[in-house]
């Protein structure tokens, strides 16, 4: 059966150099006696290459073309189907089933040959080894902690506010760690290595050694990282880069810790069953036995880790409760499948779950510590330019590299994907490219985004009411919402196009069609694209503002937002007018530069004009003093003079320039106030309306008739005495 042709260009090159230790080989096997410390397997494996035919077949192996066989074409291997997984899985169960039978024997060979060793080393067990060089580390790190105190104290009391202060703080305490390990590591195994040992004992005690190494750097990086409370250090939890609160720093701290301490003793342990001579399924049963303590951890942190109690109206979709029992079904379910041997299965489970926690614990990370806390944007966040810029780095990153493991995992060749065509190729290779640039366009949204907001927060201050700054405020309060959304669809339709491209789709008659599609929709919509046009001109000539009050017809309010087509105008009385732009027509801003506030009063027709006057000019002072009205007022209070005579008393005009603001009504109403106490005060009484029902003495025709009456009335008197 030929060969693939990878595989076989691995194999010649495997085969040419066994053909070059051949006569070392056979020199080797022809020796009497095995050493004691070599494995039964590679004796056998010695006298089985040492054997002619096998060293002929080899060779043929290694020089086809002279053996008259042409290499074979590339092929794909054929899917496993589930009659072979099956198959595979009674076979790898019955090899650990076996395995734990032969498990005595093989301990006992594996004690002999390390007593062996341990004779030969003058009778010292590397457990004592480990022990006494764990104490030389261990001492050595005492010294580098005690030299470097002033750098430890500098450390306790670095600023933590800027990112500058924050990205050294870390990176200084991340050096300091790695210094410290170094020195354990200088002081434990660098002084082991310099004796000479019998190779088994080299093995184990280095082993272990490093084993306790990744167990000390794990608790350095998790230090940092966390920073969990009751160290020796008080001033540790505020340079903690993973936000999170103090009690779950403490408990994932201490678990992470133990998982990989636990995983690098049972790492260096299976390591060393093999160079023992322990089989293949029989390590394999002691990693499954050891990896139930792994298990078991990861079920104890997450049913005993701290969390917040919601009130009862408030209740999450999934309870507490249930997210652990799910958890814990996955962690057993992820287990089963490393026990089952279905590897593929496991790494595509462990890859899902475990890609979205670090998307999420990588950006609050990175936010915490390149977030700017001293500014926010517009919609409260605290991220910069940097921190999507590293965050959405890192994200593409892990996709990336989940991505190429997954393929390696999976078997897939991404490098031969490119030099083959097929349609399936063609869709995988399409996904990724759009992939790429999906990750890409987020990339360049996310900046513009940050960028828009950050100059929105600023807008935030408030300046003086009709300065250069303050207009300059408003026009970008009102300008840039709209270029936000503009950019969103103008990106989002980029990257729809680009990915339609990668797919292998013609985007060609896709765009012409649109544009034949829009031109229909255009002319079906014709008030749409009149409104969108009509505030694009309105926009243009700075006609109206975020936050400005403007009437136009009957709809009148303040300038709340935009959007392509309409506007919404907040009453004055509470409600929201949502007008398109093509029926606003002309607009009056009423909050432009200054405005003029007027107003009628009429008084009687015996009030002293120049009083009036006079009593108006140190009202408006008085109001002009009033530090709640005082930036708002640029011409005091003042009569302008008689505006008419009405039928029962003289109208007079008053009237104050003011700044455009939404005190106007309130100003106008203090000063109504203060006239009326003040015309109270001087005499001045206001007109009110009369209506004459009498004659007047000085009529003729009334004046004659009253003497008639009073005449006739006299007769009758005198009339009257006579009787």
């Amino acid at each position: 059966m030929a060969l693939p042709l990878g595989t076989r260009t691995r194999f010649q090159v495997v085969v040419l150099t066994l053909a070059l230790w051949l006569p070392a080989l056979s020199a080797v096997a022809q020796t009497p006696a095995p050493s004691p410390s070599q494995p039964e397997s590679v004796q056998q494996f010695i006298e089985l290459i040492a054997n002619p035919d096998v060293q002929k077949w080899l060779l043929e192996q290694a020089d086809p073309v002279q053996a008259g066989e042409q290499p074979a074409a590339p092929h794909t291997e054929p899917d496993i189907s589930f009659a072979d997984f099956t198959t595979r899985l009674r076979t790898h169960m019955a090899g650990l089933f076996d395995a734990s039978r032969a498990f005595p024997s093989q301990t006992m060979q594996a004690a002999d040959l390390l007593d062996r060793e341990i004779s030969e080393s003058r009778g010292i067990r590397p457990m004592f080894l480990v022990a006494a060089f764990l104490a030389v580390g261990l001492l050595t790190q005492w010294l580098f902690r005690r030299f470097t105190a002033g750098w430890r104290a500098w450390m306790a009391q670095a600023p933590f506010s800027t990112v500058h202060e924050r990205t050294l703080a870390v990176g200084t305490r991340l050096l300091w760690a790695a210094c410290y390990l170094a020195s354990f590591a200088i002081g434990s195994i660098g002084f082991f290595l310099l004796f000479e040992w019998p190779p088994l004992i080299r093995e184990i005690v280095v082993g272990y050694l490093l084993a306790i190494v990744v167990f000390r750097l794990a608790s350095a990086l998790v230090t940092v990282l966390l920073a969990p409370p009751g160290s020796t250090d008080p001033t540790l939890h505020i340079h903690r880069v993973i936000p999170v609160s103090d009690a779950a720093a403490a408990h994932w701290a201490k678990r992470a810790v133990y998982l990989i301490g636990w995983y690098a003793f049972g790492w260096v342990t299976i390591r060393l069953l093999g160079t023992m001579g322990f089989s293949i399924p029989a390590r394999q049963l002691v990693a499954y036995s050891l990896g139930l303590v792994l298990l078991a951890i990861g079920i104890e942190a997450v049913w005993r880790r701290p969390h917040a109690h919601t009130p009862t109206e408030q209740k999450p979709r999934i309870s507490w409760r249930a997210k652990n029992t799910l958890w814990t079904l996955y962690f057993v379910a992820i287990w089963i499948l490393w026990v089952a041997g279905a590897m593929k299965l496991f790494w595509l489970a462990v890859v899902v779950a475990a890609l979205p926690g670090s998307v999420i614990l990588a950006k609050a990370s990175v936010n915490n510590m390149l977030g700017a806390r001293d500014a926010y944007g517009d919609d409260g966040s605290t991220t910069t330019v940097l921190s999507v810029i590293v965050e959405r780095g890192i994200r593409a990153g892990l996709i990336i590299g989940s991505i190429v493991f997954l393929a390696d995992v999976l078997g897939v060749e991404l490098t031969e994907m490119t030099m083959q065509d097929s349609p399936t190729l063609r869709l995988i290779r399409g996904i990724l490219s759009a992939g790429i640039i999906v990750l890409a366009v987020d990339l360049i949204w996310n900046v513009t985004k940050v960028l828009i907001d950050r100059k929105l927060g600023q807008t935030q201050v408030m300046f003086e009411i009709g300065s250069e700054q303050e207009r300059r405020r408003a026009r970008i309060r009102t300008l840039l919402p709209i270029l936000k959304n503009v950019l969103m669809i103008l990106l989002v339709a980029i990257a729809l196009m680009m990915g339609l491209s990668s797919l292998g789709v013609e985007i060609g008659p896709l765009i012409a069609g649109a544009g034949v599609v829009g031109v229909a929709i255009g002319f079906g919509a014709q008030t749409v694209v009149k409104d969108v046009i009509s505030g694009m001109f309105y926009l243009l000539d700075d006609a109206f503002r975020v936050g400005e009050y403007i009437q136009s017809g009957s709809y009148k309010g303040t300038v709340e937002s935009f959007s392509l087509r309409s506007i919404k105008l907040r009453h004055h009385r509470g409600p929201i007018f949502i007008v398109p732009f093509s029926e606003l027509g002309a607009v009056q801003n009423m909050s432009r530069d200054w405005s003029v506030v007027k107003f009628m009063l009429t008084v009687s027709f015996d009030a002293d004009i120049a009083k009036v006057k006079s009593i108006t000019k140190t009202v408006g002072k008085t109001l002009k003093d009033d530090e709640e009205f005082q930036p708002f007022i640029i011409e005091n209070l003042k009569m302008k003079g008689v505006e008419e005579f009405t039928d029962y008393g003289i109208k007079l005009s008053f009237g104050m320039t003011l700044k455009p603001t939404q005190l106007q009504s309130a100003i106008r109403r203090r000063a109504y106030a203060m006239l009326r106490e003040a015309f109270k005060q001087n005499g001045i009484e206001f007109a009110q309306p009369t209506v004459q029902i009498g004659g007047d003495d000085k009529n003729p025709a009334a004046a004659a008739a009253q003497i008639q009456l009073q005449a006739q009335q006299r007769e009758a008197a005198l009339g009257a005495t006579a009787k």
